[in-house]
Formats: C-alpha cells, structure tokens, sequence
C-alpha cells in the first residue's frame, strides 16, 4: 500500500499555476509551500484567475480527475459584465462551438445560474464601469478545456471580469483565502 500527500491551495490572481516564472508572470515558486518537489498541480488556473488548486503525488487520482470521460465537476463563481438573462443562461447550459488553441471545441454544457456570494475585492481591483452593471454567475462544468469559461461567457455577450474556482470533484474552497493552503487526508491506493 503506497501513501501520497495531496494539498489545496487557493491560488491568488495574478500567479501561474506553474513553479517557474514565465516572462513578467510570477509562478508558484514564489510561494512558500510546503510539499515535495514530486507534488504537481491536478489541472491549471490562469494567472487572470483565481481559487482552488489540488496538487498530489498520486497519478492515479491526477489521472481520475483531469480524465473527460470521468465528468468530475469543476464549479466556478464569475463575474460577468452585464445583467445575464434567461437566454444567455441557457445558452450557458447547453452545448456550444468554442475555438480553443486553434481548434473548434464543442463543450458538453453546463450548470449556470445567477448568484450573490460574498467574495472580498480583488486585489487588485477588477475594473469597473459606472455605466455597466455586473453580476456573479456559478458555472459547473464536467470538462476544463483552456480558458474555457472565459471563452463561453464572451459567447453570450457576458465578458468574465473575475473568475474563481470554488470547486473540484469533492473538493471545495471552503474558507482558504488567497495563498493560503491546506494538507489533505491521504489517499491510500492498492494494486
């Protein structure tokens, strides 16, 4: 029986989800965490956004988890520009063609409706038009293709201003903050 180490961090705006710096972006390397150089991130977040991120040693559940055939949900709160309605919302819901990496994508859908939760301001800010209202969406999807949220919210008219993950699988932010990480009870795997 072999015993990993698997952590949580809430990944702060502005940082890769990566150890190594690339250009004028800071990666995870300026962080003090405390795993092994064997633990690796289960997915990414762009430096723009921000919240959870699992890092394990265990390839098996990093496998399980990023796997499209698995449908693991990944829940996001967003902050769009403008007052959704009805119809973006399920344009949300259903499938749609996005262009990612060069490629034409057809996403499974999502869970999408309006929210009002209760995050703290961003720093730094998030821009703000007086003339332009906001509101805050929560976005499930079973599938993470690059910038792929950020991409289905512009589809309808709705540009993302701020994104954070709040969950993965069973996993969820709960009440770390930005830079803050916690060890999670060990996943034991037999063969």
């Amino acid at each position: 029986m072999t015993l990993y180490e698997s952590y949580m961090l809430y990944k702060p705006f502005g940082l890769l989800s990566q150890f190594t710096d690339e250009g004028h972006k800071k990666g995870l390397s300026s962080m003090e965490l405390p795993w092994a150089k064997d633990v690796y991130s289960i997915g990414r977040l762009d430096a723009d956004s921000e919240g959870l991120l699992l890092f394990t040693n265990n390839n098996r559940l990093k496998t399980q988890l990023l796997d499209p055939d698995e449908a693991h949900k990944r829940t996001y709160h967003v902050q769009v520009e403008g007052n959704p309605t009805e119809a973006q919302l399920e344009e949300l819901r259903r499938p749609m063609t996005l262009r990612i990496k060069g490629k034409n994508f057809v996403t499974r859908g999502s869970e999408a409706q309006l929210i009002e939760p209760d995050w703290p301001p961003r720093n730094p800010p998030i821009r703000e038009r007086k003339s332009v209202p906001d509101a805050w969406l929560e976005i499930t999807l079973t599938e993470g293709k690059n910038r792929q949220v950020r991409k289905m919210t512009a589809a309808v008219g709705l540009p993302t201003l701020r994104l954070i993950r709040v969950a993965m699988g069973p996993w969820t932010l709960g009440d770390l903050t930005p830079g803050q990480w916690k060890e999670l009870p060990p996943h034991r795997w037999t063969k």
